[in-house]
């Protein structure tokens, strides 16, 4: 199983000398991806419930530097030459397709091919309203904008109709360097994104999912695929637990899990940052070897 790490663009993770040692240490190390998150606003009173913890609250205090993924990840790839880096996750319908298409398949290139775009529909009412997007539909909006940028990757020039964008016969370069394609990541916990990720995705990141859940989630993942005519083993299955212990993983490998994500938060030293990322290999990854 590989093993990939959740830690950069918050907090301390957010500063440039932090995320150039968590950077380079996990690509030493053997950590197999970098993962790195999206919120463009907080606010201190939220009404809306985070779906990824008990109390339904959100950890991050809302005055934390949070970075934009994207760039974040564009820092981290110059940084590093084999680790790979995904989006986990960008909330795409907050933002405009045809950019995010162009954004992505910069960040591929400029990688060298190591970019997989995770994707999640959002749960922040009041984040939405502040961007003027609609909060309502949010879900289908993420399968369209999917449809659009898959369009984008492949065709030169690319038309496509929707009921939320549509363009016609243009060109968005560069290209993604897989054939036209970038691998994309659906995040979420509930039954729509499991669906999402079967039919639309090649592959799925479970977030803060107790370690006792995962078979059943995955379990559901593996129906919509047989209900959509799709083989289980084309995706990519990424969990990262909220209770995880290293006893875990052969349950998780067992259960079709096929990365397992550690999330934390580096100490603010470069130094510390470093020695913190080569203790988290050697209690995830020498397990493995």
């Amino acid at each position: 199983m590989r093993v990939g790490l959740h830690a950069l663009g918050i907090g301390d993770g957010a500063r440039p000398e932090v995320i150039r040692a968590v950077a380079t240490a996990a690509e030493t190390h053997g950590f197999a991806r970098l993962w790195c998150g999206e919120h463009v606003v907080l606010v201190d009173a939220p009404a809306s419930r985070y779906p990824y913890s008990a109390d339904g609250r959100i950890a991050v205090p809302a005055d934390a530097d949070w970075l934009d993924p994207l760039l974040a990840l564009t820092f981290a790839a110059a940084v590093t030459s084999r680790i790979e880096l995904a989006s986990g996750v960008l909330l795409l319908p907050e933002h405009n397709p045809v950019l995010v298409a162009k954004q992505a398949a910069t960040l591929d290139v400029l990688s060298a091919g190591r970019f997989s775009l995770g994707v999640g529909v959002g749960w922040s009412a009041e984040e939405f309203a502040a961007l003027g997007v609609p909060f309502a539909k949010r879900g289908r909006r993420t399968d369209e904008y999917l449809a659009a940028m898959r369009a984008l990757w492949a065709e030169d020039p690319a038309s496509f109709t929707g009921e939320f964008t549509r363009f016609d016969a243009i060109r968005i370069n560069p290209k993604p360097l897989r054939g036209g394609r970038l691998p994309v990541v659906v995040g979420g916990n509930s039954d729509a994104a499991l669906r999402r990720a079967a039919t639309l995705a090649d592959g799925w990141y479970g977030f803060n999912v107790p370690a006792a859940d995962v078979p059943a989630r995955i379990a559901v993942l593996a129906d919509e695929c047989a209900r959509h005519g799709r083989a289980f083993d084309e995706l990519t299955v990424a969990v990262a637990l909220s209770d995880g212990i290293p006893e875990h993983v052969p349950a998780l490998g067992a259960a079709g899990v096929t990365e397992l994500v550690v999330v934390g938060a580096p100490p603010p030293a470069p130094g510390a940052a470093a020695t913190w990322v080569a203790e988290l290999a050697r209690t995830w990854i020498r397990r493995e070897e």
